[in-house]
Parts: structure tokens; C-alpha cells; sequence
């Protein structure tokens, strides 16, 4: 796993939201864009990651930064998420993770002795340019979005 680094262009890309529909990252051409890519839906991390994200709406909002959150969850799955804890911003599914490979956060994991390939928690703050602004790796769930808006102060 190699994520990309500050400087860098963002990969260009376009995935199903919870809606169906397609949503690019030039959607967004003139504003931020807080792109966190979530191991999984309605875990615990996840779901306490989301909603710090979510009562943090506002507060984004007057940064002018939009969120959109990557998992590898189908996009029949996003949909539950939103309703189930009043998510206030868009989910996009990345099943086959070709998005986070671009953006370097799919690699080998490891949980409870075992060795796997899956998404690692990390966020990108893309610039109004479409330039990563920074990169958020080393958080607690809990204080993600708390992270965030020191950052963005």
C-alpha cells in the first residue's frame, strides 16, 4: 500500500452514490472535497466515523468542502447506511476497488492473526484544483472529522 501524497493530482474518477447515479470527482470542480475511504457500511468504527462526519455537516459546509465517502460495500448496501444513522453526504461503492488501488489505500491488512487484502482507513482533502491538499492517516474514528476541521481552521 502506497497512498498518494500531498501534491499529487487526484486520480479522476466516477462511481455509483446510493442513488444509482454516477458522481465524478470534476463534480466538484471550485469546491473541496473530503474523500475517506471506510472499510465497511454499519460497523462500529465506520458508523461512529460517519456520524462525526455527519453533525460536522455545517461546519464543512462554510469551508465550502463536500464529503464523499469510497467503501468496497455494493451499492444496495449505501442506501441502509444513509437511512440508518441520517447520513447528510454521499456514499459512492467501490466493489471492485479499482478507485482506492488508484488512490493507494487497498493493500495487505492484518486483524486478529490473519492477512488480508482490503481498504485502509485514510482521507484525502482535495483542493478546489483537483491537488491534494492533505492527507488524513493517522486518526482515531471517533476524532476524524475533528481532525479534519483543526486542519481546515
Amino acid at each position: 500500500m502506497n497512498p498518494i501524497s500531498q501534491g499529487s493530482v487526484a486520480p479522476a474518477f466516477t462511481l455509483l452514490n446510493q442513488d444509482e447515479q454516477a458522481v465524478s470527482l470534476t463534480d466538484f470542480k471550485g469546491k473541496k472535497v473530503l474523500i475517506y475511504f471506510y472499510p465497511k457500511a454499519m460497523t462500529p468504527g465506520c458508523t461512529v466515523q460517519a456520524c462525526g462526519l455527519r453533525d460536522s455537516k455545517a461546519e464543512l459546509d462554510a469551508k465550502n468542502v463536500v464529503v464523499l465517502g469510497i467503501s468496497t460495500d455494493p451499492v444496495k448496501r449505501l442506501p441502509k447506511f444513509i437511512e440508518k444513522e441520517s447520513l447528510n453526504f454521499t456514499l459512492l461503492s467501490d466493489e471492485d476497488h479499482q478507485v482506492a488501488e488508484q488512490f493507494g489505500v487497498w493493500g495487505l491488512k492484518k486483524f486478529m492473526g490473519k492477512e488480508y487484502d482490503g481498504l485502509h482507513r485514510i482521507s484525502f482533502l482535495i483542493d478546489e484544483n483537483g491537488v491534494v491538499e492533505k492527507v488524513f492517516d493517522k486518526f482515531k474514528t471517533k476524532d476524524h472529522h475533528q481532525v479534519v476541521l483543526d486542519y481546515l481552521s
